[in-house]
């Protein structure tokens, strides 16, 4: 219980920083589609390549949290990297956390060992092909998603943007607990391990176009959401996790305090509202902004980045 909860929690502070550096790359290109151009446009950002480096690292530590505990307790961890970023912005950005911020802190904390005291067996499930050919049906599903949903800007759009890289990071967690034992040869030969890959990939690209249409807050807490929920009722539905005898309404209010928190932190998750910011720089008697417009590369934009959501 220990290893898989603590590579969660190693995993949320790798996740937290790397979703700053990726919101703040992110903004640096024009909005696009899910098109080759868009992608390379991203991939020339160095801080988005760093960003992906320490994504990747991360998800080392939160495979063997999914290995280890059940996958509601491994993805709640995960959604403590919004904790990291609150904290970092008060003590790096000068960020202030109004009360109902910091009792949102105390409820994830609380949400997390409510959690832990019901977890019981983590399932022993491994891919069938019932199981691995619905993950592929899925990321079909996303892919039409997205096609619509990059055909329009704002909240909307960014919302279902968050909530399609969401179910992506979502088949992440699940395909990680259907992968076979460790050894290169049935790796290679596993379809969890493409759908794996293929999820993963998609999902960080879909996230970024999420962070270009609306605000973080938008993006994230739809993200958020989606990959604590899915990957919590698969696994107690389909992969064998289970709650401890007795212990549901434990699990139940300890889920809920943390999702219903991390919605409350998500405004921490990046860099400043778009929406908001351009509402600012176009009000000359704003007093926290100055007259020069704001862009990509501006001493505005950078500022506002510097200084967080």
């Amino acid at each position: 219980m220990l290893l898989g909860l603590g590579s969660a929690l190693v995993a949320a502070v790798m996740y937290g920083v790397g979703s700053i550096m990726q919101a703040r790359a992110s903004r640096e290109i024009p909005e696009g589609g899910l098109t080759p151009g868009t992608v390379i446009g991203l991939l020339r950002q160095p801080l988005l390549l760093a960003s992906i480096l320490l994504l990747l690292l991360g998800y080392v530590f939160h495979l063997v949290s999914v290995r280890h505990v059940p996958l509601f307790l491994a993805q709640t961890g995960i959604a403590v990297s919004l904790v990291v970023t609150a904290l970092l912005a008060v003590r790096y950005f000068g960020d202030r956390l109004s009360r109902l911020e910091w009792g949102a802190i105390v409820a994830v904390v609380a949400g997390l060992v409510l959690l832990s005291a019901s977890a019981g067996e983590t399932g022993t499930e491994r891919a069938t092909p019932a199981l691995t050919t619905s993950l592929f049906v899925v990321l079909a599903l996303i892919v039409v998603v997205v096609f619509f949903a990059t055909r329009f800007e704002g909240a909307l759009a960014a919302a279902v943007l968050g909530l399609a890289g969401g179910m992506g990071y979502a088949i992440v967690a699940i395909a990680s607990r259907l992968l076979p034992d460790f050894v290169i040869a049935d790796l290679i030969t596993s379809a969890s391990t493409y759908a794996l890959v293929a999820s993963g990939v998609l999902a960080f690209f879909i996230y970024s176009l999420a962070l270009q249409r609306g605000s973080v807050t938008a993006a994230t807490t739809s993200l958020i959401t989606t990959q604590t929920i899915a990957p919590t009722i698969a696994g107690v539905a389909f992969l064998g996790d289970e709650v401890r005898e007795g212990y549901w309404p434990l699990f139940v209010v300890g889920f809920l305090l943390t999702a219903v928190a991390a919605a409350v932190l998500v405004r921490f998750e990046g860099i400043g509202d778009p929406v908001r910011e351009a509402d600012d720089d176009a009000d000359p008697t704003h007093p926290t902004h100055p007259t020069h417009p704001a862009g990509p590369g501006s001493s505005t934009s950078s500022a506002g980045a510097a200084k967080g959501e």
